[in-house]
């Protein structure tokens, strides 16, 4: 477990300096892919390079497992830095092979030549590059030079890795290789993966939690399905499908509701099973299914019609469904309660 408490850090400047990150608190739980999501300048990068101890807060803790880590100096310091990777550079020695990028850090470590080629190849297999051992970085698209650079992190071993906007700039296909092989490593390797992100859609498909960062303050922290069920938060805003309608199309049934549905249980089958139960016709108006890691979400804005659309609405609700009904025509989809979701919006594609 890592607990950030009420960390600050400031950014050295000739007048007042500009508060990088303010009070931020939030917990991430060991074997997590947790998300630090935000727009730019929202102080993502500067919180990893706090989390990879590279430097100090100047005020509240990083608490690793319980050890205030602003206590350490010297070997102990150093000991518990060589359990965090910091990824925030994607460059590699043109004049290696795959290969020799991801023996660098053994050959550092002084790995013989044998383990270090078993260890390389188990690196390139999890990051699903075994074919490009041999292949120059020049011979690679990014993302695929991306994967070879996260198998080079990973070589040391550490027990949290952080990573740094890992698929910007990416098309839809490498970046969805890049987040395969992060996917992959956490779950055979069991670490923690921490990643800064300005793509919404990074933390739906890969992230177990996220704290959402805007001018350095944390807006919300949490897992994120728990936050999604939220219909206030800043997260469901920026993750889930957008609902709206138009007043005279609210008019033409007896109920309108917002509903979301979370799993496989009730994805596809809740509202039909609602409309055949309670003899009513559902529609959907507006919004969609999409999907956090591996669990189906859906929020549709439904009309309802029929003698028993109210009953409708409640069985929804009772068997699973968060359901938030309009006792008039309802207004647009609920704004933005801050300009960071309107920017975020925009990657939650």
């Amino acid at each position: 477990m890592i607990i950030i408490d009420t960390i600050t850090k400031t950014i050295p400047s000739r007048e007042h300096p500009p508060s990088a990150l303010r009070d931020v608190t939030f917990e991430i739980p060991s074997g997590a892919i947790f998300g630090l999501l935000g727009p730019a300048g929202a102080g993502k990068t500067t919180l990893l390079r706090l989390l990879a101890l590279r430097e100090a807060p100047e005020a509240g803790r990083i608490l690793v497992d319980d050890l205030d880590t602003g206590a350490l100096t010297g070997r102990k310091l150093r000991d518990l830095r060589t359990q965090f990777t910091l990824v925030d550079d994607y460059t590699l020695r043109a004049e290696r092979t795959v290969a020799g990028n991801v023996a660098l850090p053994l050959e550092q470590l002084g790995l013989d030549g044998a383990a270090r080629r078993i260890r390389v190849a188990e690196l390139l297999d999890l990051v699903g590059l075994s074919r490009a051992a041999i292949s120059a970085p020049s011979e690679l698209n990014e993302g695929q030079r991306r994967r070879v650079v996260l198998a080079r992190a990973l070589a040391a071993q550490p027990s949290v890795l952080l990573i740094d906007e890992p698929t910007a700039g990416l098309d839809v296909e490498q970046a969805a290789g890049v987040l395969a092989a992060i996917d992959r490593a956490r779950a055979e390797l069991g670490i923690t993966v921490v990643l800064a992100t300005r793509q919404a859609a990074v933390v739906r498909k890969l992230c177990d939690g996220v704290a959402l960062l805007a001018d350095g303050r944390l807006l919300e922290a949490g897992t994120v399905l728990s936050l999604l069920t939220d219909q206030s938060s800043y997260t469901a805003h920026a993750l889930l499908p957008k609902v709206t309608s138009a007043p005279q199309v609210a008019r033409e049934f007896d109920a309108v509701a917002d509903v979301l549905l979370v799993g496989h249980a009730t994805v596809n089958t809740l509202l039909p099973a609602a409309a055949d139960r309670n003899d009513v016709q559902i529609a959907t108006i507006s919004g969609g299914m999409t999907r956090v890691v591996e669990t189906p979400v859906a929020r549709y804005r439904i009309g309802v019609q029929g003698d028993r659309a109210d009953q409708a609405l409640a069985w929804i609700r009772d068997h699973g469904g968060l359901v938030a009904v309009h006792t008039t025509a309802p207004a647009p989809a609920a704004p933005a309660r801050h300009e960071v979701v309107e920017q975020l919006l925009q990657t939650a594609a």
